[in-house]
């Protein structure tokens, strides 16, 4: 699994993904600075909100139309569940602030409203919204490993609950914790960017036979006009 991939935006959807995405990292990045372990314990709280709404809009709407989903929402729901457990994991490494704990309540109100809205207006663009935050996670978390490669930050035992949801040794330190979570936030990113994928691909033959059509009809309109 590549951990230096990047999807190119192609379109103006992608392009809006992307910057309001860039948007949220320098936020994270003005408030955080290289305070990892919090960093983690609030993005990993807004990371874990799209699969969740993303699900329940999907199941939904499969209830609605009644027609099967494809496996989106176990899949959705599983990654919801997984950053959840990123989340788990950092409290115990972090040990968040009264105020970080506020910030925390506010910013996962606020992103479930915006996310729910987004994914209404437009799932592709919601999707890479997600491939794009995975994109920054591993960026984010390779820069974390670096920092406890260096000695500059501690490398402590690894929590008891993320050995025991990764399966991991019983002597296993925070490099491995971080390794793990990264391999999880590089899976995510693969699979928002695919639903986006296959969803833009249904899109555009829509618009191309649209455009056609408009072609056609052009060309009739001028023929009688001669």
């Amino acid at each position: 699994m590549s951990l230096d991939k990047h999807f190119t935006p192609k379109n103006f959807s992608d392009k809006v993904a992307l910057g309001f995405t860039k948007f949220l990292r320098f936020l994270a990045d003005t408030f955080f600075k290289k305070r990892y372990g919090h960093r983690a314990v609030v993005l990993e709280t807004v990371a874990a909100v799209p699969g969740m709404v993303a699900g329940m809009l999907l199941h939904l709407k499969s209830l609605r139309k009644m027609q099967d989903d494809r496996g989106w929402i176990k899949i959705l729901l599983d990654e919801a569940e997984n950053e959840r457990m990123h989340l788990m994991t950092f409290i115990h490494i972090a040990k968040p602030t009264l105020i970080e704990r506020i910030i925390i309540m506010i910013a996962q109100f606020i992103f479930i409203i915006t996310y729910a809205i987004i994914f209404i207006a437009s799932q592709r663009t919601a999707h890479r919204i997600v491939g794009y935050f995975e994109e920054e996670a591993v960026r984010s978390y390779t820069e974390y490993l670096n920092e406890l490669e260096m000695g500059k930050i501690k490398n402590i035992s690894a929590p008891e609950i993320a050995i025991n949801y990764w399966n991991l040794p019983l002597n296993a330190t925070l490099k491995d914790v971080v390794k793990v979570i990264r391999d999880d936030e590089a899976g995510h990113r693969d699979v928002n960017h695919s639903f986006a994928d296959i969803i833009n691909s249904k899109i555009k033959p829509k618009s191309e036979t649209n455009k056609n059509k408009e072609q056609i009809k052009d060309s009739q309109t001028l023929k009688e006009n001669n």
